[in-house]
């Protein structure tokens, strides 16, 4: 897993994005390694009162200490697989940070969907990127100014294909808003994962 040749880049104000395209080489087979290895999980969601599930498969796999706490979940971390392993391992001979959590999302088809947020959590590292890896189905990106910052900044929308590297490098989760929408003629499932740098505790490890 190494930069497969050219590296695409974002600049707007408050934005900041860079787009390694068929960046896992050996998509195919960690694709499979990771629907058999990882423990997904459906959680539910409290909307407008109602416990609804969240339309979609996610793991939280992180270091010892790393609790992550987002759409009202707490997050107890999973052990980290093989693959995720050596994936975290080519993220850190690219990019040079070493992170130590992910977040997965299995969406198992395009009725399955994530709204609009930001990755802007107090239990993360503000000044770290958040590396974004896709496999499966391609899926429409989106991200969207918030706030004066992102005035006169038009809406993007990036195609993440199979095996692809998007890297969100600070101040985006500030400035801007992502989301995965709805796209009913996509049958097949897609994976993403998220690595992301949690703020420990003093002594976890």
């Amino acid at each position: 897993m190494e930069p497969a040749g050219r590296i695409l880049c974002w600049q707007a104000p408050g934005l900041a994005l860079r787009l390694w395209p068929d960046w896992v080489e050996d998509a195919d087979r960690q694709l499979s390694r990771l629907q058999q290895e990882i423990p997904w999980r459906q959680e539910a969601i409290i909307l407008f009162g109602r416990s609804r599930p969240m339309p979609r498969l996610t793991c939280w796999v992180a270091d010892d200490g790393c609790t992550y706490r987002y759409s009202g979940l707490a997050n107890e971390p999973q052990p980290w697989s093989a693959a995720l392993l050596e994936i975290r391992k080519a993220l850190e001979t690219t990019l040079g940070w070493r992170f130590n959590s992910v977040l997965l999302n299995r969406y198992r088809d395009g009725s399955d969907a994530m709204g609009w947020h930001a990755d802007d959590e107090p239990e993360l590292e503000p000044q770290a990127p958040i590396a974004s890896v896709s496999l499966g189905a391609s899926r429409s990106f989106r991200l969207k100014p918030r706030g004066r910052r992102g005035e006169g900044a038009e809406p993007i929308t990036l195609e993440l294909s199979h095996g692809d590297l998007l890297v969100m490098d600070p101040p985006t989760q500030r400035h801007w808003l992502h989301a995965l929408p709805r796209r009913l003629r996509v049958r097949q499932e897609r994976l993403n994962l998220t690595f992301r740098l949690i703020r420990t505790p003093a002594g976890a490890r």
